[in-house]
């Protein structure tokens, strides 16, 4: 286990609300209310609810892709909403996400050679070796060898060979696109990974294996992870800390081990036995 030294999210009271219309009024619909939680360097934070349940809006709020409507989201000590351009290109670089469904998340048109060196293509080629690379393609000089052996290094972290390069994503299955999405986003070597249900469009073997990839890269490379996911035993297989969101509110956060044996609120319960327990502990 890690030692936790610093929150590196910090979400501090954050609400958002969207206008809708009500008849001739229009009034305020609240999606994310008064959420407070920290992810700290090194862990895995488990965000657990339904679909409705605002999620989704509060990661969106930790990109820096939708404002709050009050309340702070602070990445690395800096305000996500007042953060200079400069200072909100650093934190992308620093928060990659991994989506939910492999093939939409690949551009089809594109080799995976492409696709794995895309990020250094627009975040500079040094991103990711310790460097501030400005906005601005790849260096000019970077040669196409050595962006190559880059590439060939990601694929071989996740467990692919060097003949995907010259491949395109439908010529891989759904747990293969998903490796070449989770080396895409370790590109620029990020502190935080934010995996949105990575592995609910795979089959349950399958996806076992990519949550035991997650473990090994966490291991290896430091990672911290932000995991949202339905289901509580994946959840609580893979995260040091769960928080459980129910319409637009966090009900329960604590421990994986001590919340999943020890739930302390009718809904986090009730997502428990909705879900079977995964054979996630044996997968390759």
């Amino acid at each position: 286990m890690y030692h936790l030294c610093m929150a590196l999210v910090e979400v501090d009271a954050v609400s958002k609300s969207y206008p809708r219309r009500v008849g001739l009024r229009t009034e305020q619909r609240a999606v994310v209310e008064e959420v407070s939680l920290t992810i700290e360097s090194g862990e895995t934070l488990g965000l657990v609810g339904e679909s409705g349940s605002g999620k989704t809006t509060l990661v969106r709020m930790i990109l820096g892709l939708v404002e709050p409507t009050r309340g702070a989201v602070r990445v690395d000590g800096i305000d996500v909403a007042r953060a200079s351009r400069a200072e909100l290109h650093r934190l992308r670089r620093q928060m990659q996400p991994v989506f939910q469904d492999p093939y939409a998340a690949l551009n089809p048109r594109m080799k995976v050679l492409e696709i794995v060196t895309e990020p250094w293509a627009i975040h500079g080629s040094d991103a990711g070796l310790g460097g501030e690379a400005s906005f601005s393609a790849a260096k000019a000089d970077e040669k196409p060898a050595t962006l190559r052996a880059r590439a060939v290094q990601l694929l071989q972290e996740v467990g692919l060979d060097e003949s995907a390069l010259e491949r395109f994503p439908h010529q891989f299955s759904g747990g293969q696109r998903q490796r070449i999405n989770i080396a895409r986003a370790l590109a620029l070597r990020p502190k935080l990974l934010i995996l949105d249900e990575p592995v609910s469009a795979l089959d349950v073997s399958v996806g076992a294996q990519v949550v035991n990839l997650l473990r090994r890269l966490q291991r290896e490379y430091g990672l911290t992870y932000l995991f949202i996911s339905h289901s509580m035993p994946l959840v609580r297989y893979l995260s040091t800390r769960i928080a459980v969101m129910h319409h637009g509110r966090l009900v329960e956060t604590g421990e994986a081990e001590a919340l999943c044996a020890h739930p302390q609120e009718a809904y986090t319960r009730q997502l428990l036995a909705a879900t079977p327990e995964l054979p996630v502990a044996g997968a390759a």
